[in-house]
């Protein structure tokens, strides 16, 4: 049972037997209205930071977002949740966002084992249940959040459905660069240089040095100014590229995604046909062995799908809708 709430500016604060409260930038986010934001203790000790909206007659989605991402990135797609009846809970990743950061420089994205993150989804799921956040529970995930995702539900975790928007499981490298891919990560972590940034990606943030034009994250002009506005807005909106040891143990969490049985769930994949991030062919390797999946491709869409052009954003929310409200 809250024990108070305070609304001021763009700070809601939230207070609860045992929880800690955390900023969330509400104005910033453009979500629907009465979001949450508080700290959560991972069960290994790391503290991250979750937010929801906690009204939804038809169940509640759980929104994992990709690498480099954070719970305001996701504030209008929570508000197109809300108007479909569904609460939402979204969540920043242990080394993103304003969640701990795992190295003295925070602009180097890092885990120190993948599977990792599945303490910040059992911290999620907890919290849903204090709370007593509205069933059925559901899955929406995002690139990075996508591996994430896939493993949870590998987990048995409790989500009726799910959908994904570009999963990653598999990563776009070079052909000539495969092999250095592969072999470079491990060798650096075995030397005790694993938190250093990975060869040839950028240290600043891509929204910060990237214009619109040739970007590959969206062909919607107005997204791309949200998304840009809130990298300037907060330094831990920002994120670099990613550590080797990041790089390796992604590369081996999706090797291993794409030889796992798939889970019963019912899912829908969606995927742009000028999706330059994740690997396309990964993905229809694992829908073509999952037999309750179904992909869809979007003509002419890039590699977010939840900010994208207003026909393809909405095909895919709809979609979405319809599956969940099936099972």
């Amino acid at each position: 049972m809250a024990i108070w709430v305070l609304q001021c500016g763009w700070h809601r604060f939230w207070a609860d037997a045992g929880m800690e409260t955390a900023p969330y930038f509400a104005e910033l986010a453009e979500g629907p209205s009465g979001g949450t934001g508080v700290w959560l203790r991972a069960d290994d000790g790391v503290r991250i930071r979750a937010v929801f909206w906690p009204d939804g007659a038809q169940g509640t989605v759980f929104l994992f977002p990709g690498r480099c991402e954070y719970v305001e990135k996701y504030g209008r797609t929570a508000a197109n949740l809300a108007v479909r009846g569904f609460a939402t809970l979204a969540v920043d990743w242990r080394g993103q966002g304003l969640s701990d950061r795992l190295l003295t420089n925070p602009d180097i994205g890092h885990v120190q084992r993948f599977t990792d993150y599945q303490f910040d989804v059992q911290a999620c799921l907890a919290l849903a249940d204090a709370q007593g956040l509205p069933k059925p529970w559901f899955l929406l995930a995002h690139s990075m959040g996508g591996a994430i995702g896939l493993r949870a539900l590998t987990n048995r975790a409790p989500f009726a459905a799910a959908g994904f928007s570009a999963p990653m499981w598999g990563i776009v490298i070079a052909p000539s660069l495969k092999h250095v891919a592969a072999t470079v990560p491990r060798i650096a972590r075995s030397m005790g240089l694993g938190g250093r940034q990975t060869p040839t990606t950028s240290p600043a943030s891509y929204f910060l040095h990237a214009p619109f034009e040739g970007n590959f994250l969206t062909t919607d002009e107005t997204y791309w100014a949200y998304m840009t506005r809130q990298a300037a807005f907060h330094p831990r909106f920002r994120l670099g590229g990613p550590s080797l040891t990041w790089l390796a143990e992604a590369l081996s969490e999706t090797y291993a995604l794409q030889t796992l049985s798939p889970p019963s769930v019912r899912t829908i994949i969606g995927v742009g046909t000028e999706e330059k991030i994740v690997d396309v062919t990964a993905m229809k390797r694992v829908a073509a062995r999952w037999a309750t999946a179904e992909l869809v491709v979007y003509q002419g869409a890039e590699h977010e799908l939840l900010m994208e052009r207003p026909d393809v954003r909405t095909a895919f929310l709809d979609r979405m809708e319809t599956l969940f409200l099936e099972v």
